[in-house]
């Protein structure tokens, strides 16, 4: 037998590479966590250099109305923020790259690809009156709907919170959307009647927008609190029924197959268990005299293409955030713009998920409607301030 197949000499060979292996795992370290990934370069964030930098300082700004009572920090940001002019897309970009890191949003898979989708604020129809036409309430908060915040209770549950209503001494779980729609709500103020079902149903998932009244004012509804019950997309339900290929799905398709389905289309409808409840706002303008959008999460006017709703026990609101992907056009073109973390929604969680805010208008529903790309998602965090 030659040494060569002596089979101590090939324990000896595989205890050898076993070392070698272990050593150069260690040397590279174990594999990031899914969360926000360590400081990395600006060249490696992609596309950073092409966008007009300057376009996303307003959206800053009407962060910093919350971010400067944060700390210290956020005001000298904020203070050199409003020093640039609107024009300046250097002198933007520069700004960033002195005040901010990026970081890169690591998902479970330890990548940086995630899901991007976009909503938008629709245009609908009311009346302030019931009627045969006009049939679909719009609720305000109902007033025996109780939110917990927890972590008010168990400052380690932070971030978490319940909701439901008073029952005697119990809390019990606030009606679905099923029993609501069968039942009525009578301890909730009905601020406008809607003339369809479905267009009530896409508003609550939008979460804002306007209505052109059959007296011809046009009113603004906002996101005001929801039932506490999840948030279930119909158009898996639809996939997993058979009724629409995954590849398919978007608003307008689910649109198409519910106006064609009438007969089925509560159903479906109340498989997302989830119910939002509005509240009429006041249009708010800017200091230019131009009207500025709804009303987010983080309590600031949204900005068309420039503010995102994001998981917030991901990212935290009000931070910069770099989007990555593509528009859903026939050429698939590049997306890549700064936007700040301004919103949340109940179908927004995982770590390399967002919904782009589009705005209002045709372009934004047409986007909107559309929009579910693949992406990535870099956060800039601020740097410590002893260390510029």
């Amino acid at each position: 037998m030659s040494s060569r197949n002596n089979p101590i000499h090939i324990f000896h060979k595989l205890c050898i590479s076993a070392l070698l292996m272990s050593l150069v795992a260690c040397a590279m370290g174990p594999k990031a966590p899914p969360g926000i990934g360590p400081a990395i370069s600006w060249h490696k964030v992609p596309g950073w250099s092409l966008d007009k930098h300057a376009e996303s300082i307003p959206a800053l700004l009407v962060s910093c109305q919350k971010l400067k009572s944060r700390s210290s920090d956020w005001e000298k940001i904020c203070s050199a923020a409003s020093e640039i002019k609107a024009d300046d897309d250097y002198g933007a970009r520069e700004f960033y790259e002195y005040w901010f890191f990026p970081h890169a949003i690591l998902n479970e898979q330890r990548n940086t690809k995630g899901l991007l989708t976009g909503y938008y604020e629709p245009l609908l129809h009311g009346s302030r009156q019931q009627s045969a036409r006009y049939f679909v309430p719009v609720y305000a908060k109902p007033a025996n709907l109780i939110r917990v915040e927890l972590g008010d209770i168990h400052p380690e549950l932070s971030g978490l919170r319940i909701r439901g209503q008073i029952v005697g001494d119990r809390l019990i779980p606030f009606p679905d959307r099923q029993s609501i729609n069968d039942s009525k709500l009578s301890n909730a103020k009905v601020l406008a009647w809607l003339d369809d079902p479905f267009d009530l149903f896409f508003l609550q998932i939008q979460g804002s927008g306007r209505l052109v009244m059959d007296d011809g004012t046009t009113i603004r509804l906002g996101y005001a609190d929801q039932n506490g019950h999840p948030y279930h997309a119909i158009g898996r339900e639809l996939v997993e029924r058979g009724e629409l290929e995954l590849e398919e799905v978007s608003m307008f398709s689910i649109r198409d197959w519910l106006d064609s389905n009438l007969d089925q289309a509560e159903t479906i409808l109340n498989t997302n268990p989830s119910y939002v409840f509005f509240v009429e706002r006041e249009a708010s303008v800017s200091n230019q005299g131009s009207e500025l959008g709804p009303i987010g999460s983080f309590n600031v006017n949204l900005s068309p293409e420039r503010s995102l709703a994001i998981d917030p026990d991901v990212i935290e609101l009000g931070l910069p955030v770099w989007v990555d992907t593509t528009l859903p056009t026939a050429a698939q073109e590049p997306y890549q713009r700064l936007m700040h973390a301004q919103d949340t929604g109940g179908a927004i969680k995982g770590y390399v998920r967002a919904d782009v805010f589009f705005g209002t208008g045709e372009r934004a529903e047409q986007l909107a409607g559309s929009m579910k790309q693949l992406g990535r998602l870099y956060v800039l965090k601020p740097k410590p301030i002893e260390a510029l």
